[in-house]
């Protein structure tokens, strides 16, 4: 597991997608999500605006992201 640092209240999972180069664009970050392909605490999750805090766990391309 990776951790994520982020310097805001929250951030946006295509925002996060984006951030860690799993997505170069918000279009394809939204195309990773509809998919299925992301799970949050782990649940489905198909919200590309979902807010991310801090000790939020999320799983796509096989990794899992802590959010610090």
């Amino acid at each position: 597991m990776e951790d994520f640092t982020i310097n805001e209240e929250f951030i946006n999972l295509a925002q996060l997608l984006k951030a860690l180069n799993i997505a170069e664009t918000g279009g394809e970050a939204k195309d990773i999500i509809d998919a299925g392909e992301v799970t949050v605490n782990n649940y489905p999750e198909n919200r590309y605006r979902k807010k991310l805090y801090p000790g939020d766990i999320v799983e796509v391309s096989g990794k899992k992201i802590n959010i610090t």
